[in-house]
């Protein structure tokens, strides 16, 4: 056996085997070995010693390391009998049943004699016999005694009054007197309590073996009478209920001229306790799934049982008689193995978790009990070691690590082994005086490519992001996916920001490639990543990762598709920003938003026929904000869902302030994407409607292109969903995105909307007129109106009316503001 452990011995640890469940074995086994009146052993099929306890050493004067592997024949004899037990072993193999105990006169190597009372029992596995296990007691004295009692003649009488052991004389069945040790054993005041009665009155309806104990008792008597006497074993039940077990031997005899019987009882209920748990402690040592090796006080192999050969892979006859420590591999000098005894020897007891090797050259991770077992003297005279293959146990527990460590999607490290190895590098780079990069991965747009092809095909995006990004790096880096679509790399042992501006470009490159799905599906990818790099950018975990993710943000706000370094501007926009997430979310608390509205105009009339609700903040420190200065941060830390939700419910309550007041006009709200595809939109519409008691025909939303170029179903559904209220939707800024024809058809819009850009220029550039005759036409296609924004100037104005714009907005008109006058006509 080999530890991985330090050089001091582990104790027992709680991950090892139950507690219980290494004394119920040690129970068992230690009940073979330390049984002091009962000599146990065992034959396997071939007739050799397999198992020799100590009190075998003393009944037939042979060690056992000089009978284990050797015949029993050889051994021991059984003078005029040899054929006779040879046969009753047979029989036991055949059987597989035990047959009833019995004397036998022994021959031991030393010529000397003995009467054994014997008991054998077969040993099953999977139900069939591997073991005969024999229990032996040294009756010769007794059997002295018994002889002088046939042989007593006119001293029977002297020798029943005066035997230690229990005595009955019986005519036919009845007992017609007692001796003082059978009133003790039956606990009887005197004779009158026996006399008159048999031993069938002290015995339950049935035997322990199941039969009848009128039909044994009959066997019984029927062969005595042919043999002279009869040696059994029987159960007694006194009157009180208690019940002890006797050996009884039945003799005829003639006294007084008269045919009688006597029956000789001897309580030995101890020793059917003693062979049940012998027994038991058998079946257990040749079942137990776990290996179990006994070994004399020099630590020599005396018996091993079959778990121990299935697990080793080492048969019993090879190992028996060798020193358990050779068991060990080379993993630890002999010294280790041997603190390991020296503390067995001191406490009884060492459990710990150790590597073995099989018979094949094999290791393997195996959890060891070994415990001292002590004679009647309180001496050390045998150990035992049990020995549990927890393989299987050690590939769970490393799998549980792994999924504890991994990510579930790309198996890539996760945050708590990313944190460990970044720890690590650091550790290293301080004593080794070198750099370590930290490179913050983020996907561009990676949600779009959930909502247009939905969450398989993405799940598929990350792994082979995952596995390019492997592909970019050494052995000694790391690659972690933090969650989402946000990866971080540990760059180990660099020399510098050119080597990390290197891998950078790889990556870039590397996730640029196109993903095809199997779906028939392409992908384009592209990443901004942020770089910071030990000691120059920080000197802990936390503000490396910090200054990555800053750089990270950078790059994005940059352009998106770039890496960038983190430098000290960076962190100061940063600040600002956080500044202004934490104001943003002062300013829902403290009610500091509102809306302007700029009206639109019907060209035709001139009359205002709606509004645009158009958000503002008034900041309390810098005054009015326009959306350019916030709405960024609003998106990005997650505030747009509130917001816009206010703005929602703001613009209806003042769209129904218009109506009351004789001024019914057409309320316009714009909503974020991010607002668009949430579950809860089509609710919160409702809602709005319903608390300021607006109807859906005087509500206009207006979206982007990249919903519909999403071609989401969701989307579709969302669409749908509001039109069927009544409720109108417009395409804002509709020419700068990239709207298909046959995505436009699939969606029931109401209005399209000409983005401002283009009629900037509209009498300087005649492609950007070529442009807006070219969505007036789109939307006569599709039946659906338009409006154009930002219109300034009468040619402006007049452009769009001669071209068949229905609508339009801008300071032309009117700017945006909180109470607009929209009974004014306009030429």
């Amino acid at each position: 056996m080999s530890a991985d452990t330090p050089a001091v011995p582990s104790v027992f640890e709680p991950d090892g085997p139950g507690r219980e469940a290494l004394d119920t074995l040690y129970r068992f086994v230690a009940a073979l070995e330390l049984t002091p009146t009962v000599a146990v052993h065992s034959i396997d099929r071939d007739g050799l010693v397999r198992f020799w306890n100590h009190s075998c050493e003393n009944a037939f004067g042979i060690a056992a390391r000089d009978a284990l592997g050797r015949p029993l024949t050889q051994l021991i004899s059984h003078p005029e009998r040899q054929e006779e037990f040879a046969s009753t072993l047979e029989a036991i193999w055949v059987a597989r049943k035990s047959p009833p105990p019995r004397d036998w006169l022994v021959q031991r190597p030393d010529g000397q004699r003995r009467w054994m009372y014997s008991t054998h029992f077969p040993v099953l596995r999977n139900g069939e016999p591997q073991q005969i296990f024999c229990m032996e007691v040294d009756i010769s004295k007794r059997k002295v005694d018994e002889q002088a009692l046939i042989d007593a003649g006119t001293n029977f009488r002297q020798l029943f009054e005066r035997s230690n052991d229990a005595i009955v004389l019986i005519e036919g069945n009845a007992i017609i007197d007692a001796n003082p040790a059978s009133l003790k054993l039956f606990r009887c005041a005197d004779k009158n309590g026996l006399v008159g009665k048999t031993l069938l009155d002290f015995s339950p309806p049935n035997q322990p073996s199941g039969d009848s104990s009128i039909m044994a008792d009959a066997t019984q008597s029927a062969q005595n009478f042919i043999d002279g006497n009869r040696r059994y074993e029987w159960e007694f039940r006194l009157p009180d209920g208690s019940a002890f077990w006797a050996e009884v031997l039945l003799t005829s005899v003639t006294l007084d001229h008269e045919f009688l019987s006597y029956a000789v009882l001897r309580d030995i209920s101890a020793r059917k306790a003693t062979e049940t748990t012998l027994h038991m402690a058998a079946q257990v040592f040749e079942n137990s799934r776990d290996a179990i090796a006994i070994t004399d006080r020099a630590h020599r192999v005396l018996a091993v049982n079959h778990a121990f050969t299935v697990i080793t892979g080492i048969a019993a006859l090879d190992i028996v008689g060798a020193e358990l420590p050779n068991l060990r591999t080379g993993a630890h000098e002999p010294s280790f193995y041997q603190q390991i005894w020296d503390y067995v020897a001191a406490n009884d007891h060492w459990e710990g978790e150790v590597w073995s090797e099989r018979k094949g050259g094999e290791e393997y991770p195996v959890w060891v009990a070994l415990t001292a077992i002590r004679d009647s003297d309180d001496q050390v005279c045998n150990f035992m070691a049990i020995l549990s293959d927890i393989t299987d146990r050690k590939r769970i527990e490393e799998r549980h690590r792994h999924l504890a460590e991994h990510d579930f999607l790309t198996d890539l490290p996760n945050r708590v082994l990313f944190l460990d190895r970044l720890h690590q590098a650091l550790a290293a780079a301080r004593r080794q005086h070198t750099k370590v990069a930290v490179m913050f991965v983020d996907l561009d747009r990676f949600k779009g490519i959930n909502d247009s092809f939905g969450h398989h095909v993405g799940d598929a995006v990350l792994k082979e992001v995952a596995a390019r990004l492997t592909g970019c790096v050494r052995g000694v880096d790391t690659v972690s996916r933090q969650g989402g679509d946000e990866f971080v790399v540990i760059l180990a042992d660099i020399g510098g920001a050119d080597q990390a501006a290197h891998v950078a470009g790889s990556v870039m490159q590397a996730v640029a490639q196109p993903v095809q799905h199997g779906d028939g599906i392409k992908v384009s990818l592209s990443v901004s990543i942020g770089i910071s790099i030990y000691p120059g950018d920080g000197e802990d975990l936390d503000t490396l990762l910090k200054h990555a993710d800053i750089a990270m943000y950078h790059a994005k706000q940059n352009g998106r598709n770039a890496f960038s370094f983190f430098n000290a501007e960076m962190n100061a926009h940063v600040i600002e920003r956080a500044q202004m997430e934490k104001a943003l979310r002062q300013a829902l608390a403290n009610q500091e938003f509102e809306l302007a509205y700029q009206p639109e105009i019907n060209i035709a009339s001139g009359m205002a026929i709606g509004v645009e609700a158009l958000l503002r903040w008034r900041h309390p420190e810098r005054g009015l904000l326009l959306p350019a200065e916030f709405m960024a941060v609003a998106e990005e830390s997650g505030l747009m869902l509130p917001i816009g939700d206010w703005v929602l419910r703001k613009a209806c309550r003042q769209a129904a302030v218009w109506r009351d007041a004789g001024v019914p006009v057409v309320m316009a709200v714009n909503l974020s994407t991010v607002q668009f595809m949430h579950d809860h939109l089509v609710e919160s519409v409702d809602a709005a409607l319903a608390a300021s008691g607006l109807e859906p025909a005087y509500l206009d939303l207006e979206i982007t292109e990249d919903v519909i170029m999403s071609n989401n179903e969701k989307a579709i559904a969302t669409v749908k969903a509001l039109r069927e209220r009544g409720i109108g939707l417009t395409i804002d800024d509709f020419g700068t995105g990239f709207s298909s024809l046959s995505y436009l058809r699939r969606f029931p819009l109401s209005k399209l909307k000409i983005d401002r850009s283009f009629v900037d220029d509209i009498t300087r550039q005649p492609a950007d007129a070529a442009i807006i005759l070219a969505i007036i036409a789109v939307a006569r296609s599709l039946k659906l109106r338009v409006i154009a924004e930002g219109v300034e100037t009468a040619e402006q104005l007049r452009f769009l009316q001669q071209h068949g714009c229905d609508a339009y907005q801008g300071y032309y008109a009117s700017m945006a503001m909180p109470e607009p006058d929209l009974t004014r006509r306009h030429r």
